[in-house]
């Protein structure tokens, strides 16, 4: 929007304050790193646009103007906030992280792998307040004001800073009692006969891919009792031993861990895998609330800790 003429603008301001303050063009001009013509012409500006002289010439020395003078008095405490803002807002860019920090967090997977960790990133951090939204919608970060985002998946192309931590897999699992009514199936075409559980949410959820070790692709067409777009409502069927389970590997890390469920044709890898990602703004210029939280978490999910029960090889 372009500025009002009435308006005096920052240049004009900072000229017309080291000017009475120095009490020349050229030791405010040196002050502000500028030529001393440009600071005679921006006061000379401020001039125009308040119809009044602030500073009365000599070729010796400046003398501000009765006008002059009160405006001074009037910007002082303007430019007194104005220091300290820019003082809180380096301070905010170095030495401890404080302040408010708003972060967005997948629904399932931040309440089981981030919440319960949040109160140790608080502590080591108390002057930091943290505000978490909990969402599988991608939010518009800088639209809403978000200062990092956890992301799973593959990413689109972004002008957002996207830091890859961990790895994501899909895989099938089921209970140990629905295994010993049913038998495992040995091979993805086996899986023909079995009650599978349909997350809804996939692409095309009739169907399930796996990928040999020779690279080829098989496509089964699956049916079951159950379908839903709730992947927790998903797991909590297939370990009351509804069938068979598509998930990702975090979401059932603890029921593997536990034997509740059990993890079938371990020798086919499935697509639509992905990682998990750490998301910011910008790449330079973040708070250092913003860079404490993001090497925290990718510390914190770089270890994976659903994958304990899981092969490397997944």
């Amino acid at each position: 929007m372009q500025q009002s003429e009435d308006v005096a603008d920052l240049g004009e301001l900072a000229a017309f304050v080291a000017l009475a303050e120095t009490g020349s063009f050229v030791a405010a001009a040196r002050r502000l790193g500028r030529d001393p013509t440009a600071i005679s012409r921006r006061v000379q500006g401020l001039e125009r646009r308040l119809g009044v002289r602030l500073a009365e010439r000599s070729t010796r020395r400046v003398a501000l103007t009765e006008a002059g003078g009160a405006f001074l008095e009037r910007l002082r405490p303007l430019l007194e906030d104005l220091r300290a803002a820019e003082s809180e807002a380096s301070a905010l860019a170095k030495g401890e992280p404080r302040g408010r920090l708003r972060i967005a967090l997948p629904s399932a997977f931040g309440r089981l792998w981030i919440a319960p960790s949040l109160s140790k990133f608080l502590a080591l951090h108390p002057g930091v307040t943290l505000e978490a939204q909990f969402s599988n919608a991608y939010v518009d970060m800088v639209g809403e004001g978000f200062d990092l985002a956890v992301r799973l998946g593959s990413l689109p192309d972004s002008r957002l800073v996207a830091r890859k931590v961990a790895e994501r897999h899909r895989l099938l699992c089921a209970a140990p009692a629905y295994l010993a009514e049913h038998g495992a199936p040995q091979t993805p075409a086996d899986l023909v006969r079995h009650s599978c559980l349909r997350f809804t949410d996939k692409p095309n959820p009739h169907v399930w891919e796996f990928v040999a070790g020779n690279g080829d692709l098989q496509v089964v067409p699956i049916s079951g009792p159950f379908a839903s777009d709730d992947a927790e409502a998903l797991v909590q069927a297939g370990v009351a031993g509804a069938g068979v389970v598509y998930a990702t590997d975090w979401l059932v890390g603890r029921e593997l861990v536990d034997g509740r469920l059990i993890r079938l044709l371990e020798d086919w890898r499935m697509p639509d895998e992905g990682g998990v990602y750490v998301v910011t703004p910008s790449r330079s210029g973040l708070p250092t609330k913003t860079r404490a939280f993001s090497d925290w978490i990718a510390a914190h999910l770089s270890r994976a800790p659903w994958r304990a029960a899981i092969r490397d090889d997944a």
